[in-house]
């Protein structure tokens, strides 16, 4: 099983270069089911997670090919066309790797009248139900049954269009809606969507398709359904979790990183938090720069919420941040309930933190230790991965299979920077 192992201290100056967005790309390849024509979507990024997802659409008979950019973390081209739909089981098997396999529901019963896909069982940080997304399909008339472990679902007579209001925000119940109203019957409306920037690639993806679609980027989006929708070419937006993370790794660092390809409006709840910090970021001509020289580090809380709050998703990588911050930080989770299983891992490396209950509170050390680490999920993983940037001595982090899943060339983008960590290969 692969290792990564650093060894900290470094300033990190230099470019990286962001990849497209993985909560993006993922909605975006389940549309392909759509339509029988092909969907081509740029600047798609080469991630464990892509990967599953274009093995399950090949078993629904979709006929796939990816193309990787020309250097490290410039974006890929895939080319998903689903002719023929030859299967409409997504087997436990695939769909337990990957919770963003059950977007696969909405797109069959919209386009074939009838799925069956798995429910995805348990995941590392709390309780994701999908209750919101029967929910949804059944307010659009398809009639769902569970039978071992499985969704039944069919729409023999075709969705129709429905007021669909859910009673908190989700966003892959969101996405899952407003795939199948693209082809429903009638006029839909979402209230209480989500309005992450990903919910609006997938809506404006969908709209080149032909979908009649109003109201993106707020929380009411009504939908216009069509009898048919076409192919189109559509580029992945910037990954907005990747630029938050390595804007991070250049305030605990020290340095200055310019972020190409990307923008600073995609992580407008980070950057005054990181301002607060006494870290400089900015707009460039290429993208956004951070960076910071001097005095250490200053402590600020941060509760996370949904966008266009602070993202759950940059949680981990903030809290350590704050480790070796000056003074005392508090940070809410309000999202996941079991997502600071990273504590006693940064702790490990010498950071002072207590929990209780939703809330973090870390005390600032002067420094970090390297110590042996162990991965527990995606954004857990790459938070030792900050922590071991900024420690004293060598970080050896097991189980980075986690961060495979969501940070393309993650070691080639810092080693471009100045960082010393390489990928140990059993």
């Amino acid at each position: 099983m692969d290792r990564i192992r650093i060894r900290g201290g470094n300033r990190l100056n230099g470019e990286i270069p962001i990849s497209g967005a993985k909560n993006a790309a993922l909605p975006l390849m389940a549309a392909s089911l759509l339509t029988d024509q092909k969907l081509t979507l740029l600047n798609a990024p080469w991630l464990a997670d892509v990967g599953f997802m274009g093995e399950l659409l090949r078993s629904f008979g979709v006929e796939t090919s990816y193309s990787r950019g020309p250097a490290h973390g410039e974006g890929g081209r895939w080319e998903l066309t689903a002719r023929h739909i030859t299967n409409t089981t997504a087997e436990y098997e695939l769909v337990r790797k990957m919770r963003a396999s059950f977007l696969m529901l909405g797109p069959l019963l919209a386009r074939h009248g009838q799925a069956k896909v798995s429910l995805p069982g348990g995941c590392a940080i709390g309780a994701r139900p999908v209750d919101l997304h029967l929910k949804a399909m059944q307010v659009l008339g398809a009639e769902i049954v569970l039978e071992e472990g499985y969704v039944i679902a069919q729409a023999p007579s075709g969705l129709k269009g429905a007021s669909i209001e859910f009673p908190f925000v989700s966003v892959g119940a969101t996405e899952n809606a407003l795939m199948a109203a693209a082809l429903a019957n009638g006029e839909t409306t979402l209230v209480n969507a989500a309005r992450e920037p990903e919910i609006m690639d997938l809506g404006h993806c969908l709209m080149a398709m032909g979908a009649q679609i109003r109201g993106l980027g707020t929380s009411t989006i009504v939908i216009d359904g069509v009898d048919r929708l076409r192919g189109t070419v559509h580029a992945v937006l910037p990954d907005r979790i990747e630029t938050g993370t390595y804007a991070m790794a250049a305030a605990i660092c020290g340095g200055d990183i310019e972020l190409t390809h990307t923008s600073i409006e995609l992580i407008g709840a980070l950057v005054p938090l990181l301002e607060g910090t006494g870290t400089t970021v900015t707009t460039t001509g290429l993208g956004v720069a951070a960076s910071r020289n001097g005095e250490r580090l200053k402590s600020i809380d941060v509760q996370t919420e949904p966008y266009p709050g602070f993202p759950t998703d940059l949680q981990a990588q903030f809290m350590a941040l704050m480790t070796t911050a000056e003074g005392i930080s508090h940070i809410k989770e309000t999202i996941f309930e079991n997502r600071f299983m990273h504590v006693p891992e940064l702790s490990r490396m010498g950071a002072d933190i207590q929990v209780q209950g939703d809330t973090a509170t870390v005390r600032g050390v002067e420094k970090l230790t390297g110590a042996p680490v162990m991965a527990t999920d995606l954004r857990a993983s790459v938070s030792l991965v900050l922590a071991g940037l900024a420690a004293e001595g060598e970080t050896v982090i097991s189980r980075v299979y986690h961060l495979d899943r969501g940070f393309e060339c993650l070691e080639e983008k810092l080693s471009a920077v100045g960082a010393q960590i390489e990928r140990l290969t059993e």
